[in-house]
């Protein structure tokens, strides 16, 4: 059982009205407030961003960058660039637009070229805007790309199934991708809101596991935590834990062979994803040719089961 006083970094203060610790995308649902721009970091912001995000942001910042430097060089003449001349004003602005398109690339068709000293001097700093842009956003994409992640799959609720001639608490994972996870650990964590010292708190509680970790992960993996009289759960009801607003907490890590690092996942279950009386039905079977075939979309599949 947990020591005394017990915090995992959650804090055991309780304020009313508590939502779920970590939500289905393991994130904990934590905001903060109160920081500055100094207290930003572009890199961890562009890399944790959906792909769509990122790469409207890098269009977004291209195309700024090429308004900026033709606003400048129209204000130091449209003259000032070979050929960019044109009968109407829209048409001007777009034919610089392009040169510096051209330029911010370093294309440069020969079609377009800067005259004069200003011109010049302008295109080389565009050049190096160009150069040090496309370096940025090469490692940004790079990071996105080589960044290590689990995909870890997660049964949508918790099961209390029949084990041992007594019940057990389980859930199901999947590795969702098709790479290896090796030495692969879970470790919960059972969340209640009781009172202490006169007042309502959080108070934590380690489940242990019949089987906290295994060597390989190529098939879905049912870690179970027997309830027997050591466990928080020993005559609990739904309407007990309903009561103490429970939450199972989630840590999975495994080391992935392909990038060579550690990965991990995180994951909850509230007590209204807690389905009594089921298990798991079966997700891999064997083929005709005798080899192993995993439905990952049914690591949440379960099926009817009678408790003692």
């Amino acid at each position: 059982m947990e020591k005394a006083g017990f915090d995992p970094g959650l804090t055991q203060q309780y304020a009313g009205n508590l939502k779920r610790v970590i939500n289905k995308q393991g994130e904990f649902n934590v905001y903060r407030s109160g920081s500055t721009w100094r207290d930003s970091h572009p890199y961890l912001f562009l890399v944790n961003l959906t792909w769509p995000q990122f790469f409207l942001i890098l269009l977004a910042a291209y195309l700024a960058i090429n308004t900026l430097f033709a606003g400048l060089y129209i204000w130091i003449g449209t003259d000032s660039i070979y050929n960019a001349q044109a009968p109407t004003a829209w048409r001007r602005f777009v034919n610089i637009l392009f040169f510096s398109s051209h330029t911010l690339t370093t294309v440069g068709y020969g079609n377009m070229y800067p005259l004069g000293i200003r011109a010049n001097i302008l295109a080389a700093l565009e050049a190096l805007t160009g150069l040090l842009s496309f370096a940025i956003a090469t490692g940004l994409v790079f990071g996105r790309f080589s960044r290590p992640s689990a995909r870890i799959g997660f049964s949508d609720s918790m099961v209390v199934a029949p084990y041992s001639g007594g019940r057990s608490l389980q859930f199901r994972v999947v590795n969702r991708r098709p790479n290896n996870l090796i030495d692969v650990g879970a470790r919960l964590l059972l969340m209640t809101v009781e009172e202490m010292n006169g007042r309502l708190g959080r108070r934590y509680a380690p489940l242990a596991l019949e089987r906290p970790e295994i060597l390989f992960f190529p098939l879905t993996w049912t870690i179970v935590h027997p309830i027997d009289e050591s466990s928080p759960f020993w005559g609990k009801t739904f309407e007990d834990l309903e009561r103490l607003q429970a939450e199972v907490m989630v840590l999975l890590r495994g080391f992935d062979d392909t990038f060579g690092q550690t990965v991990h996942a995180r994951y909850s279950y509230r007590y209204d994803e807690i389905v009594w009386g089921a298990r798991f039905a079966p997700a891999f079977e064997f083929d005709r040719n005798g080899n192993m075939h995993v439905e990952v979309n049914k690591v949440g599949l379960t099926e009817p089961a009678a408790l003692p």
